[in-house]
């Protein structure tokens, strides 16, 4: 790492600790690991979601250091995750209500059965490098996530695609035939993994310099500092933290629990906005009776909180 983007590595913000993980890789066995899995990750205290898939595993845990140790040495310890790399962030609660572990067709699902990251991939960006690739007028950036996730924060001159889900993604490309213009293509989203599949598909029809920023969004606030930084907004993840920023701070998003969108301050202050009912995303769209039900939800969420419990609906 060059001495530009050198930063002292930040005290822990929170109690908890967030691990990010992915790991593309054949493993029929998937089906039998599951149980096993969730047995450690439950002795462990750790909480969060796994998926695991004939291709491999991705997911999100969070718990105490040695918690995390416990269940990441004990998949390091597979023979198909000997080199599993995750990424780590702090938070000051606990991000997630139960430990899920499940059984998928796709640890990411996109749902082109030819791609294959273990056979094709894009190139691999430090993010070090990111910021000149991204500069580079013969480049075109892509932003691979879904509308929710880039309302709240993009790379500088990205283009947005707008998917609602990361299975419209290749129909996207197909539909624009302008992305042949520009002879580089730099892909990126949270983590790394949607461009895994993203950067393979690209490739499959025919872009030839293809690229990726390694270990994603996270990988680039956590190493870039926030003076050299192209990245606009903060980094919507799939916790109860919502958002995080450079450094990988806790970001000051809320989730809307009628729609799951992230909400800003101003949002909170709109009159559309009612707590755990609806926002100015999904009020025009919720009947009556769906706003008395989320009420409904809403008032155990309270009455739980008085108890000094946590609903698992929230």
């Amino acid at each position: 790492m060059t001495d530009m983007f050198t930063t002292p590595r930040p005290e822990p913000q929170g109690q908890f600790l967030v691990a990010a993980l992915y790991h593309f890789v054949s493993f029929p066995r998937f089906g039998d690991f599951r149980a096993p899995l969730q047995a450690i990750c439950d002795a462990s205290g750790v909480k969060g979601t796994l998926l695991l898939a004939h291709e491999g595993i991705n997911g999100t845990i969070a718990g105490t250091d040695e918690g995390i140790a416990t269940v990441l040495a004990y998949l390091r310890a597979q023979p198909e995750f000997t080199s599993l790399e995750h990424k780590e962030s702090r938070a000051s609660a606990m991000p997630f209500l139960r430990m899920k572990v499940r059984l998928k067709k796709e640890i990411v699902t996109m749902g082109v059965e030819t791609v294959d990251p273990n056979k094709v991939v894009g190139t691999y960006v430090e993010p070090q490098d990111w910021n000149a690739l991204i500069s580079d007028p013969e480049t075109l950036v892509i932003d691979t996530r879904n509308d929710y996730e880039t309302a709240i924060g993009l790379f500088r001159g990205a283009v947005d695609p707008k998917t609602k889900t990361f299975r419209e993604f290749p129909d996207w490309v197909r539909n624009h035939t302008g992305l042949h213009n520009k002879p580089k293509i730099a892909m990126y989203c949270t983590g790394g993994i949607r461009c895994e599949k993203a950067t393979a598909f690209m490739k499959e029809q025919g872009f030839e310099e293809v690229y990726h920023l390694k270990g994603g969004i996270l990988k680039y606030l956590e190493e870039v500092p926030a003076e050299q930084s192209l990245w606009d907004g903060a980094c919507f993840v799939f916790d109860e933290r919502v958002s995080v920023t450079h450094g990988l701070a806790e970001g000051e998003h809320t989730l809307c629990h009628a729609c799951r969108q992230p909400l800003t301050a101003e949002d909170l202050l709109s009159p559309l906005h009612e707590e755990g009912v609806s926002c100015v995303h999904c009020h025009e769209v919720r009947t009556d009776e769906d706003r008395e039900r989320y009420r409904e939800r809403q008032r155990q969420i309270a009455l739980a909180k008085k108890r000094g419990e946590r609903h698992l609906g929230s």
